[in-house]
């Protein structure tokens, strides 16, 4: 079992900046990647950003060039620094660890913390 705890959401302005974390811990060592997803009310959950075990990230089209994923795997923590936030970018948003256990594949999701960005 992998427990993810997030924190670093808040209420912020457009054009302002927020940095969420995740904290990982249990069993780390079956993590092979980690992510954030977001849900906006009456929207599906999406992926906003990934990062896998040898460091190589994608990101939703939606927030290159503003948003940055990055991990510690010394604190087993995953950051996702997020800039020039819009509106449209208000959301819960949600971190998420995949990887194995055995021959299965496991997924894991944070509670959500939710960010607010006012115009």
């Amino acid at each position: 079992q992998v427990q993810l705890v997030e924190s670093g959401g808040g209420l912020v302005q457009a054009g302002g900046s927020l940095r969420l974390s995740c904290a990982a811990s249990g069993s780390i060592f079956s993590i092979n990647a980690m992510g954030w997803y977001r849900q906006a009310p009456g929207k599906q959950r999406e992926l906003v950003a990934a990062i896998t075990s040898g460091g190589s990230t994608n990101y939703a089209d939606s927030v290159k060039g503003r948003f940055t994923i990055s991990r510690d795997n010394a604190k087993n923590t995953v950051y996702l620094q997020m800039n020039s936030l819009k509106p449209e970018d208000t959301a819960v948003y949600y971190c998420n660890a995949k990887g194995l256990s055995g021959s299965y594949s496991v997924e894991y999701w944070g509670q959500g913390t939710q960010v607010t960005v006012s115009s």
